[in-house]
């Protein structure tokens, strides 16, 4: 409660079930204090972060409209609906999807899985949606994940790719549109039990630790996977628990600092707008995140 507003916005929507008009006030000062303005004031003139759509990376217009929707920004907000429009306006690939590259011609999977995440947040109703969500039914593998290597022949899914876009396809089912609702239904039920065939983090042949990062604690995620960014999608999207969750929360209690505090444990690197917060303290973001995932399954 001592933390940035969008913290505070998120406490008591999420953690303290407060009053609707409380937290409408607080998620209306996000745009005016702390790391929402912060992250406002860097906007350019032309609308765009950073250079462009995509460059410098972590500062450009794409992951900086992915952070402003994970604080929780108004979907309101005129000059950031007004540049994930010109988001949308970007050329389609080769198989669908919007396509940022001026080299290659296949869209991103894990780009338009965050693209739909932020997009269906700050511009719920724009027709393009749509085309993405074809691109990214259209590309689900059979294993049930997706792979932004699909292209070149990959056949296994990657945890990366499948969780931007389960996020993605979770977000648009929430403006309330109906455009292939239960295809939608589908394909997220067989990308949830990818995650869960692999225990969130495990070799599904092996039970093997696929990358130790992925049990890493950071903030933002970026398109990086690693477990506290599952667990809290599942119970975004009130996935029941399953059996197959429970290594993952373990290692999440088990990261439980002093004071009931969860640190942040890693950084991804890379040019930023400014840190919100320091690797090796305690972590307003992650303690958040890791209260309300146990809280949700009773851990």
């Amino acid at each position: 409660m001592a933390g940035d507003v969008a913290i505070q916005y998120q406490v008591h929507r999420d953690l303290l079930n407060s009053a609707d008009l409380e937290i409408s006030a607080l998620q209306k000062r996000i745009a005016d204090e702390g790391w929402g303005a912060a992250f406002l004031s860097r906007q350019n003139t032309n609308g765009h972060w950073g250079r462009d759509f995509y460059q410098p990376k972590w500062t450009s217009s794409h992951y900086t409209l992915l952070d402003l929707k994970m604080l929780g920004l108004s979907p309101t907000h005129p000059a950031v609906r007004k540049i994930t429009l010109k988001v949308l306006e970007n050329p389609e690939g080769n198989e669908g999807g919007i396509n940022y590259s001026h080299s290659r011609k296949i869209s991103d999977v894990c780009v338009n899985g965050m693209i739909l995440n932020f997009a269906s947040w700050f511009v719920p109703e724009a027709p393009r949606l749509q085309a993405i969500v074809d691109y990214l039914l259209h590309i689900q593998m059979a294993d049930g994940g997706w792979n932004c290597a699909y292209y070149e022949g990959h056949t296994h899914s990657s945890l990366h790719s499948t969780l931007s876009v389960l996020e993605g396809l979770w977000e648009f089912s929430k403006t309330g549109r109906t455009y292939r609702e239960k295809e939608i239904g589908k394909a997220r039920q067989r990308g949830l039990e990818f995650l869960l065939v692999h225990r969130l983090f495990r070799s599904h042949r092996t039970g093997a630790i696929i990358d130790p990062k992925m049990l890493r604690l950071s903030f933002p995620s970026r398109w990086r996977y690693d477990i506290l960014r599952t667990l809290d999608h599942f119970r975004d999207a009130a996935i029941p628990y399953d059996g197959r969750m429970q290594d993952a929360l373990e290692v999440l209690k088990k990261k439980e600092g002093k004071a009931h505090r969860w640190p942040l444990q890693a950084k991804h690197p890379g040019q930023v707008h400014f840190d919100m917060e320091k690797v090796g303290e305690p972590s307003r973001w992650n303690t958040l995140r890791a209260l309300r995932v146990l809280a949700y399954f009773n851990q």
